[in-house]
């Protein structure tokens, strides 16, 4: 226990440490982090334009002033959003737009009756709360987004609750398969996520999470080797930004 005690105990100094000198670093970061998708969402609007369009007439039978107008939407909402926040102007409205954009595509995209979606679009929504809270903050956090449940901060229970609607990404991350790889994912991972969700350690149990992850995120989301033409390219780069 002692051995295990000092073990836990220089971990989270090396964290301190890690944390300390990149401290004028990771609020930005952190942001961009947690509005990513909407980053290569609306980007992908833009680059994607005429086949969004389509998608949305074919799907809908909407028309195309009304196809167009969704994809104007998203687009302008979610870059505009996302400038936003990153530049901390206007949060709030920053946050409301995005959020209603999340609300649109949940609709729009029938994301209410798939699961995988829909937990992914919960954790979005907990990454904007996360968002909101640090923009309130008085004093500015070292590591935007995960603070301890031990700070005497008025938007503690917001930022507690943005914590657990991120869990829901881990959940659309796990695969019941009996083999020793998933098996390992999903206890590693889910402890993990579980400490940073209850604030428990949070900077070691955050700290590790976004290495674990970041590996995870590399190996199975490695859109980059998918041929351009291939639709698998869209969903591997969507999920490689959540």
């Amino acid at each position: 226990m002692g051995s295990q005690s000092e073990f836990l105990s220089r971990a989270e100094d090396f964290a301190d440490q890690f944390l300390r000198y990149s401290k004028n670093y990771l609020p930005h970061i952190a942001r961009l982090c947690l509005v990513s998708t909407f980053l290569e969402d609306g980007l992908r609007m833009w680059w994607q334009w005429h086949e969004q369009r389509e998608y949305m007439d074919i799907s809908w039978g909407c028309g195309y002033f009304l196809a167009t107008l969704f994809v104007l939407v998203n687009l302008v909402g979610q870059l505009g959003g996302v400038f936003m926040v990153l530049f901390r102007k206007k949060v709030e409205v920053a946050c409301g737009i995005l959020l209603f954009i999340v609300a649109l595509q949940t609709i729009a995209y029938q994301i209410l009756w798939d699961m995988q979606f829909l937990f992914r679009n919960l954790a979005l929504i907990g990454g904007l709360a996360l968002v909101l809270a640090e923009s309130k903050k008085e004093a500015r956090s070292i590591f935007a987004g995960v603070p301890s449940l031990g700070e005497n901060k008025p938007k503690t229970y917001l930022m507690l609750g943005g914590r657990i609607l991120l869990v829901f990404m881990f959940l659309t991350l796990v695969r019941f398969e009996f083999s020793v790889m998933q098996i390992f994912q999903i206890v590693i991972g889910g402890l993990l996520m579980a400490l940073v969700a209850v604030g428990y350690k949070t900077k070691l149990s955050a700290f590790l999470l976004v290495l674990w992850l970041n590996v995870f995120n590399v190996y199975v989301n490695a859109w980059w080797s998918i041929p351009a033409y291939k639709p698998m390219r869209d969903f591997l780069k969507y999920d490689f930004f959540q």
